[in-house]
């Protein structure tokens, strides 16, 4: 791993967001990004075939700051179950920045601290380990911030701060569903670490899911889960734990559902045996600890 260390005085970073229908909320990420201790070199937003005014106004704010690019996309009709994941890919070819040392995938309905991205780097300076990092999402739902829990080595999709070696090592990304679970274990088997900034926090405006209702979500999840070849042991786990969260029954009836449905329709899944081995000896650990380490040393 040929890990570098960071400027002490600035960070050459790019931002790519894809969005679709966020009229409501992409001026405030604007604002946010604009308001930065360290700017970015270069953001583009990928517009997916909005059909309101999102094009409009990342275009009046692309006049003000011009290291802001709109891209366009074709309306393909319907929302990416991907999690924008295409668009992003999209963004990254259009790049004209080379030398960027970090990539940033950002969601167009977040706000944050305008030193956000300078407290994200200092945490990379501090871990020449550190490939994949990024903030804490908090959901705004009825005027109050809800934490979205997840295990401190999983970096939320909405941002995912990609240092540039790591990103370099990762040979490409998943597109489609499962990729924020895929890029997180691949740069692992390689060696790099990933991480939540359990201090910076990010608001998240539009509950993740949301656009597609609770239950489409929790299938999604479950359909996501398949892809990527969790062990059925952990995965059954993972739905008896769904059932202590709301909604309860039915959230973790919808995640054993797209799970399910894809074994029986034999969907395909992400084809990369070592990668699938790799995965569910890490689930069992964290199912079975020091048993199943003891076991595996025999």
């Amino acid at each position: 791993m040929n890990v570098g260390t960071l400027p002490n005085s600035s960070v050459t970073y790019c931002i790519i967001t894809p969005v679709r229908d966020e009229e409501d909320f992409i001026g405030g990420t604007i604002e946010a990004v604009a308001a930065q201790s360290i700017p970015p070199a270069e953001w583009i937003i990928v517009d997916d075939g909005s059909t309101d005014q999102t094009g409009a106004i990342v275009d009046q704010y692309s006049r003000k700051y011009p290291w802001i690019r709109l891209a366009r996309r074709e309306n393909r009709g319907f929302r990416s179950t991907g999690g924008g994941i295409e668009g992003f890919l999209y963004g990254v070819e259009l790049l004209k920045t080379k030398n960027w040392e970090f990539l940033i995938n950002l969601d167009g309905d977040l706000t944050f601290s305008p030193q956000y991205f300078e407290k994200c780097f200092e945490y990379f300076r501090k871990n020449p380990g550190l490939g994949i990092g990024g903030g804490t999402i908090y959901n705004k739902i009825g005027g109050q911030l809800l934490l979205e829990k997840n295990v401190d080595s999983h970096v939320r999709g909405a941002t995912k701060i990609y240092r540039r070696q790591c990103w370099d090592s990762l040979g490409g990304m998943l597109r489609g569903l499962g990729w924020d679970t895929v890029d997180e274990i691949k740069a692992r088997m390689r060696g790099w670490s990933t991480f939540a900034f359990p201090d910076l926090q990010l608001i998240h405006h539009r509950a993740t899911g949301a656009a597609l209702g609770r239950w489409a979500d929790a299938v999604k999840n479950g359909h996501s889960d398949y892809i990527v070849g969790y062990h059925p042991l952990f995965f059954a786990a993972k739905c008896a734990r769904r059932l202590f969260k709301r909604p309860y029954l039915t959230g973790a009836l919808a995640l054993a559902y797209g799970f399910l449905r894809s074994y029986l329709q034999r969907a395909p899944r992400f084809n990369d045996a070592e990668f699938i081995r790799y995965l569910r000896e890490q689930q069992l650990r964290r199912l079975f600890g020091s048993w199943y380490r003891a076991k595996m040393s025999r």
